[in-house]
């Protein structure tokens, strides 16, 4: 009933505003051609009295005009007034007008709601029963949308604040919400019913940090501190305290922890190209990483097409850069021309091909090697 009062307020509201200015409109354009009409009589009184001047029209023929002129001045002057509200309205034409704005305004007033209430009986859903939050929240979990299973969890929680698995299980549902600072509370209740492990406190500060604009505060730098005491070898809680190193222009630590964290990659890493750019914002060359092997290269195959070819491509610009500073062996420029053919980087390829002969052309049996790759790759002859 609340809502079907609330409707009717605002269909009500939703008329006024049309009726309104329409009624305030027809009584400004009356007025308005009042006016008008009024100032002409007054230019034809001051015609008439020139031209009895001039002797054109005779003293009563003056007079005459006099009389009609005054009479439509005065119907003039009251219609104006009447539009301004000064006079009760007359039962002439006008009064008729008046009167079917009236029907007008009252019809569009009826008609307004009727038509709003039929078009919703016809396309609108007015059998479907409430839904109250508590009703949804106590349905069955199975096609629940994200946010009512995030309510569900959250009254459960709230009967239940020792829960500390479900604490654990809500906070990376709130990191995937875009809610960064509940998942940092929630990790945070977490860990003080469950203890704290590294992927707890590494999350943990993650949130913290994704909540602050990407700025490693000290409470996210604490907890990456504590995730790293307990395994020396995690890799997120290292980028993130190599960040903040970073951003507290601690260069020469920073440079360490980057150059630390590059040195444990196997390769095919996806932070390890964060790192490089880390490094590369310090002025720091990144040292080469390792060429692609055989079984990195299939272990592309699990990946998604655009995360394979990224994957490739990295580990052979890595490589093609350490053969064009250092140069290398056979098995490695072959390597690199497998890894291009992958690629479907023809061109490439056969600047690669170009430089391993030159390469390697003290070496005949290499260059037999590189030859022979190339005709099975379709570039040699």
């Amino acid at each position: 009933m609340t809502l079907w009062i609330a409707f009717s307020l605002l269909t009500v509201l939703a008329a006024l505003a049309v009726l309104v200015p329409l009624a305030r409109a027809g009584r400004g354009v009356a007025t308005a051609a009042a006016l008008h009409d009024a100032e002409v009589y007054k230019s034809q009184l001051a015609e008439v009295e020139r031209d009895l001047d001039r002797g054109l029209i005779s003293q009563e023929a003056a007079q005459a005009a006099r009389t009609e002129i005054a009479r439509r001045l005065i119907a003039a002057d009251r219609e104006a007034q009447r539009g301004g509200g000064t006079e009760p309205a007359a039962t002439d034409g006008r009064a008729g007008g008046a009167a079917r704005l009236r029907m007008v305004q009252v019809a569009a007033l009826l008609l307004v709601p009727l038509a709003a209430v039929a078009a919703y009986i016809a396309f609108g859903s007015p059998d479907i029963p409430d839904q109250p939050l508590s009703a949804r929240i106590e349905a069955p979990a199975q096609g629940r949308s994200l946010p009512d299973l995030v309510a569900r969890v959250e009254r459960h929680l709230a009967d239940n604040p020792e829960d500390g698995r479900g604490w654990d299980v809500l906070a990376p549902v709130y990191m995937r919400m875009g809610r960064p600072q509940d998942a940092a509370s929630a990790y945070a209740r977490a860990i003080r019913l469950l203890g704290s492990d590294v992927r707890r406190e590494t999350d943990r500060g993650e949130a913290l940090v994704v909540a602050n604009n990407g700025i490693v505060s000290a409470d996210a730098r604490a907890a990456f501190e504590r995730a790293v005491t307990m395994d020396a070898q995690a890799v997120k809680p290292r980028f993130f305290l190599a960040l903040a190193m970073t951003q507290e222009n601690r260069k020469d630590e920073a440079i360490a922890a980057w150059q630390s964290l590059l040195a444990d990659a196997e390769g095919g890493e996806a932070w390890a190209e964060a790192v490089r750019m880390e490094l590369a914002k310090l002025g720091v060359e990144a040292p080469a990483v390792a060429g692609p092997s055989r079984e990195q290269i299939e272990a592309a195959g699990s990946l998604s097409n655009d995360e394979r070819q990224q994957m490739i491509r990295s580990m052979v610009d890595g490589l093609d850069s350490r053969l064009a500073a250092d140069g290398g062996s056979a098995e490695e420029w072959m390597q690199l021309m497998r890894a291009l053919n992958v690629l479907g980087d023809r061109e490439r390829l056969r600047q690669v091909i170009a430089r391993a002969g030159e390469a390697l052309k003290d070496d005949p049996a290499a260059l037999a090697g590189i030859r022979q790759l190339a005709r099975e790759l379709g570039e040699g002859s």
